[in-house]
C-alpha cells in the first residue's frame, strides 16, 4: 500500500500551519500536497506598511518551498471539489486545468474582499487583501501627491491629497495611519504650492474605531489617529461613489481621487461547490474540525465555521489568531485519523491584540493588559517578529532603516488600476491583459499510470468566446471594457498606443484577461448551484461594521464577516463590474495593454455575489 495522500489547499495562516506541522509529523511517510496561487506565505499583518514604504515587499513574504520541507508545492487556484471522488480540480497559473487526488482533505482557503451594494464601490474603490493591492495603493498614493504639487487648480490639488478609508477596523485604522505618515513625509520635502496638506478621512458606522476592542485601546487608537491629523468619523460611511469623489451618508460631497475599500472579508467562494452545510457562508465543522459526514476532510481558518467550545452557540471569529492555531489542530488531527497520534478537539485562549498606528505608536493589550505609546509599540513589533516564520532579521533591518533615513517615495508602476479589481476573488494575483490557452495537466495516482482527469476537464467549453478545442483562440473569455479610452477622455493622458478595434466578447465572467479558467465557484454541479445561487439573490441595502484583514494576536487574515459598515444608498448591482468609467488617473491613468492584446482589461461583471448575511 502507497502512502497516504494529504492535500491542503490554501497557504495562509492555516494552510501554511497545518503544512509546516505535518511536515515535520510525518517524516517522509505521507505524500503531502499544498495547493496554493503563489509561492509564498503571505503575512498580512505588515501589508499596510508595505503601501506606506517602510517594509519592501518581500519581507513579507516567506518561501514555501523553502520553509516547507517534504512538502509538494502545486501553483494554482482550486476550482472545484468532487468529494465523492476525493479529487480537487484547479487551474494553473498557465491557465492550464489539472486535478489532485487525496486521502486527507484540508481546506484552507481563507477569504475575500467583501463587497456591499453602494453604487459606484465596485468602480472606483481598491481593496487591501494582498500584495498587489498593496504595491498599487503605495504607487498610487504616490501619484496622487505629485500631481497634487503639478496641478495649477487649488480644487484639483486638494481633491488629489484627500484619501478616503471605509472602515475602522484593524486594516482601515493601521492602513490611514500609516498612510498620512506616508504622505506627510513626501510633503514636508516637497510642499505643495497651494499649502494644502494631504487629508486622510477613516470612515466607520460603528461608533468608535476598532469596535471589536476593548473600548480603552479603541480610545487610544482613535486620540492617536486624531493627533497626527487623520479626520475620524463614526457613524459615517460612503452612499455612493464617484470618479469625483464620494456622497458620504449624511450628505456630504467628499472631492478625493482616492477610495480604499477596508469594510470586511467574506469567505472564500470555493466552500459554496463542496455541497455541505455552510454557516454565514463558511463551512460547518466539528470541534475536531471535520466536516460532518465526511471523517477523510478537515477545514480551518477564514473558510470554517469552527464552534467555540469557550462560548457555547458560537463560532471562533475569523482572525489570523484562530487560523494560525486551527491550522496546527488540523494538522494534528489529520495525523490522528492515520494511526498517528490522538485527535484533540479546538481550543484557544485570547492573547490580546495589537495595532501598529505607525512610527512608534501602537495600542495594545497583551495577556489583557492595556499598552499605549512607546510600550505598545515595542510589543507590537516584538509581537510580529515572533509570530513571522521568516525574513525576522530582514524586517528588523527595514524598521532600522526607516528610522534613519527618509523614505524612497516613487512609482513603480509594476501594478495598474485594472490589474487589482475590488471584486477580485483572488486578491493575491493582479490581473494580466490575456492569457494563455488553456491546456489539460494531469495527476497519475501513484504508479498506476491512470490518469485523473480528461482535456479541458472543468472548463466551461460552452462559453461564449471559446472556440472547439476549449481554447478562446487567444482572446480571453471575461467581458472586456475600454477603460483606458474612459480616462483618456477624462484628459488623464494621451492614448499609450493607437486605437485598435478589438471586438468585445461577451462571455462567463472569470478572471479578468486570464484566459478560460473556470469559476472559483467550483466545477461540476458545484458551479450550477453558484449560477442558481446567482439568478436568485437580490443585493439589500448594506450595513456592515467595519473590520478587515486582520492580525495574529489581532485579527487575523479576515475579520469576522461586517456588521454594519457602509450602509448602502439604492441597491445597485451586486457586483458591478470594474469602473466603466474610472480613469487610472482619477486613480492615475491606466495604460493600455502591449499590442496586440486589445483592450485593458477593464471593468468586468461581478459574480461573486455576497453570502447571506453580508449585507
Amino acid at each position: 500500500m502507497g502512502r497516504p495522500r494529504i492535500l491542503i489547499v490554501g497557504a495562509g495562516f492555516a494552510g501554511y500551519r497545518a503544512a509546516r506541522t505535518l511536515s515535520r509529523m510525518s517524516r517522509g511517510k505521507a505524500e503531502i500536497t499544498l495547493l496554493n496561487p503563489t509561492d509564498y506565505f503571505l503575512y498580512l499583518p505588515l501589508l499596510p506598511q508595505v503601501a506606506a514604504g517602510v517594509l519592501e515587499p518581500r519581507r513579507v513574504t516567506v518561501s514555501l518551498s523553502g520553509t516547507l520541507p517534504r512538502v509538494r508545492l502545486v501553483l494554482g487556484e482550486a476550482d472545484g471539489i468532487d468529494m465523492d471522488a476525493r479529487t480537487v480540480h484547479y487551474t494553473g497559473p498557465e491557465g492550464r486545468a489539472g486535478t489532485l487526488a487525496y486521502d486527507r482533505l484540508v481546506l484552507a482557503v481563507g477569504s475575500v474582499n467583501k463587497l456591499l451594494p453602494i453604487p459606484g464601490v465596485a468602480e472606483h474603490a481598491h481593496g487591501f487583501r494582498g500584495l498587489p493591492e498593496a504595491l498599487y495603493l503605495r504607487d498610487h498614493v504616490t501619484r496622487q501627491v505629485e500631481l497634487a504639487a503639478a496641478a495649477g487648480d487649488r480644487e484639483e490639488c486638494a481633491a488629489r491629497c484627500t484619501f478616503v478609508v471605509v472602515g475602522a477596523g484593524y486594516t482601515g485604522t493601521e492602513v490611514a495611519a500609516q498612510g498620512k505618515t506616508y504622505t506627510d513625509a513626501q510633503v514636508r520635502r516637497h510642499p505643495l504650492r497651494q499649502g494644502l496638506r494631504p487629508r486622510w478621512l477613516l470612515l466607520d458606522t460603528a461608533p468608535r474605531v476598532l469596535p471589536e476592542l476593548d473600548e480603552r485601546l479603541s480610545r487610544t487608537a482613535g486620540r492617536v489617529l486624531r493627533e497626527r491629523g487623520v479626520d475620524v468619523r463614526t457613524g459615517i460611511s460612503v452612499r455612493e461613489a464617484t470618479h469625483e469623489g464620494v456622497v458620504l451618508t449624511d450628505g456630504e460631497f467628499v472631492p478625493t481621487r482616492t477610495l480604499v475599500w477596508c469594510v470586511g472579508v467574506r469567505p472564500d467562494p470555493l466552500v459554496e461547490s463542496v455541497g455541505e452545510p455552510l454557516e454565514r457562508g463558511r463551512l460547518v465543522v466539528d470541534p475536531f474540525l471535520q466536516v460532518p459526514g465526511r471523517p477523510e476532510v478537515f477545514a480551518c481558518g477564514d473558510a470554517a465555521a469552527v464552534p467555540d467550545l469557550d462560548r457555547p452557540g458560537r463560532f471562533t471569529p475569523m482572525t489570523a489568531q484562530h487560523a494560525w492555531r486551527q491550522g496546527r489542530t488540523a494538522a494534528v488531527n489529520v495525523a490522528a485519523s492515520l494511526g498517528a497520534g490522538t485527535p484533540r478537539p479546538y481550543r484557544h485562549r485570547d492573547l490580546g491584540f495589537v495595532v501598529d498606528l505607525g512610527g512608534a505608536r501602537a495600542a495594545a493589550n497583551p495577556l489583557g493588559v492595556p499598552l499605549s505609546g512607546l510600550a505598545a509599540g515595542a510589543v507590537t513589533r516584538g509581537y510580529h517578529l515572533a509570530a513571522m516564520p521568516g525574513n525576522r532579521v530582514r524586517v528588523a533591518a527595514d524598521w532600522l532603516l526607516n528610522a534613519v533615513l527618509p523614505r524612497q517615495a516613487v512609482q513603480l508602476g509594476l501594478v495598474r488600476s485594472w490589474s487589482v479589481p475590488l471584486e477580485s476573488a483572488t486578491p493575491e494575483l493582479a490581473r494580466v491583459p490575456g492569457g494563455p490557452l488553456r491546456e489539460t495537466e494531469s495527476e497519475y495516482s501513484g504508479g498506476s499510470g491512470e490518469r485523473r482527469g480528461g482535456p479541458g476537464e472543468g472548463a466551461d467549453a460552452s462559453a461564449p468566446g471559446a472556440d472547439e478545442s476549449g481554447g478562446t483562440g487567444g482572446v480571453p473569455i471575461t467581458e472586456i471594457i475600454d477603460n483606458t479610452e474612459k480616462a483618456q477622455l477624462a484628459g488623464a493622458e494621451p492614448p499609450p498606443h493607437p486605437a485598435r478595434n478589438v471586438p468585445r466578447e461577451q462571455s462567463t465572467p472569470g478572471r479578468p484577461g486570464a484566459g478560460p479558467r473556470r469559476n472559483r465557484r467550483g466545477g461540476g454541479a458545484g458551479r450550477n448551484r453558484s449560477a442558481a445561487r446567482q439568478a436568485k439573490a437580490q443585493p439589500g441595502p448594506g450595513a456592515a461594521r467595519g473590520g478587515s484583514r486582520g492580525q495574529p494576536a489581532r485579527s487575523g487574515p479576515g475579520d469576522e464577516p461586517a456588521e454594519g459598515q457602509a450602509p448602502g444608498g439604492p441597491a445597485g448591482e451586486r457586483r458591478a463590474g470594474r469602473g466603466s468609467a474610472t480613469p487610472d488617473s482619477g486613480r492615475g491613468p491606466s495604460p493600455g495593454p502591449p499590442p496586440g492584446h486589445g483592450a485593458a482589461p477593464g471593468p468586468v461583471r461581478r459574480t461573486d455575489i455576497p453570502m447571506e448575511g453580508d449585507s
